[in-house]
């Protein structure tokens, strides 16, 4: 009796085993004869957009140069300081070649001699008008030429003193205003250039200087950015954009752009022409020179429109075609239709479709 009940047991057992096998299978292969899957013609708003990428930049950013030649002595201000326009920046010790210093000197030995020539023609210029030998004219421009003699003296003594101890004067910094750089804008200390004891070039007609800080003011940013060549025909100053930051996906700002390039540059054997965008909404959060952004500008935009899914539709040269549901049976059939605008996922129906419509997707091809 034990022998055969679990004999019969096991037959329950393996009954049941592939019981469940048929069960799964039929399970399975039902989805087969389901056919393609269909979607509803749906009213809606769809957006045509152009993508620039690119950073966020100031507006204006400014290189601060020096007009002497000499050695970085002393810096005030470090990158990320905030200063207002006349704020001292550096201190630039001269350091004049021995030539220049030469020349300097024999400057004020030449100022000095014509200042006393041209004293000696006031004192016998005076002597002669007492007896009415010397027109008033005459002795004016004589005093002028003597007054000019000595403003020449005291620049020729200042630019000596300026190179022999770097300042004019006394010790206060107004006295040593020539030697120190001073802040032309109120902004940011963006980047430094040169460090304590780094020769400087001055500005001058013939050579560029050495630039020894960047500046922006940090109010005043803007998007730059380079678009594609297919896409700049479409686009114009004052279409709306949305400015998303890699750094901040949370804070998405507003624009307006606010010129668009008439050269193209070619980079990687790509085309593209700056852009640039200028923001018009605020952010909470802090934005900083450099940051990598997207530019989404809005080409045209479409509201209360027949869509369906760009994937559903089969282009034909000019012409485009989606499958149907027709017939008891609900197999495919093929209807031509009239698209409008695109956003690449989904696509207006201008002619061939109405709201509430089925279309089939395309069938999905098994990869062996």
């Amino acid at each position: 009796m034990r022998r055969r009940t679990k004999v019969v047991l096991g037959t329950l057992v393996v009954l049941l085993v592939v019981g469940g096998g048929f069960a799964v299978k039929s399970a399975r292969g039902g989805n087969k004869d389901d056919g393609p899957k269909a979607v509803t013609v749906t009213r809606g708003v769809i957006v045509d957009r152009a993508l620039a990428v690119g950073t966020i930049q100031p507006d204006v950013e400014i290189t601060v140069k020096s007009k002497i030649s000499g050695v970085v002595k002393r810096r005030f201000a470090e990158p990320g300081d905030f200063v207002h326009a006349g704020d001292p920046l550096l201190e630039i010790k001269p350091n004049p070649t021995p030539a220049e210093l030469s020349d300097a000197r024999r400057q004020v030995e030449l100022r000095q001699l014509e200042v006393e020539n041209t004293k000696a023609q006031v004192d016998r210029q005076e002597q002669l008008r007492k007896q009415s030998l010397v027109s008033p004219q005459d002795f004016e421009a004589t005093r002028r030429s003597y007054e000019e003699a000595k403003v020449n003296l005291q620049m020729a003594q200042d630019a000596l003193q300026l190179m022999e101890k770097g300042s004019i004067g006394g010790s206060t910094s107004v006295d040593r205003l020539e030697s120190i750089i001073r802040s032309p804008i109120d902004g940011y200390v963006l980047e430094k250039k040169v460090e304590v004891g780094d020769p400087v070039t001055p500005l001058s007609s013939y050579q560029e200087g050495t630039v020894l800080l960047t500046m922006a003011d940090m109010g005043h940013l803007i998007f730059r950015g380079d678009v594609d060549e297919i896409d700049v025909g479409r686009l114009k100053e004052g279409m709306p954009a949305t400015i998303k930051i890699g750094a901040l996906p949370a804070a998405p700002l507003t624009g307006v752009v606010s010129k668009i390039s008439l050269k193209a540059k070619t980079q990687d054997n790509a085309t593209t022409f700056p852009i640039e965008v200028r923001l018009t909404g605020t952010s909470a959060a802090k934005l900083r020179a450099g940051y990598s952004a997207n530019a989404e500008i809005t080409v045209e935009k479409r509201e209360g429109v027949l869509l369906i899914p760009e994937r559903t539709v089969t282009f034909d040269g000019d012409s485009a075609w989606v499958n149907v549901p027709a017939g008891p049976d609900n197999k495919p059939q093929k209807r031509w239709i009239r698209t409008g605008l695109s956003d690449a996922i989904s696509v207006q129906v201008t002619a061939g479709l109405r709201e509430g419509d089925r279309v089939l997707e395309k069938p999905t091809k098994d990869i062996k």
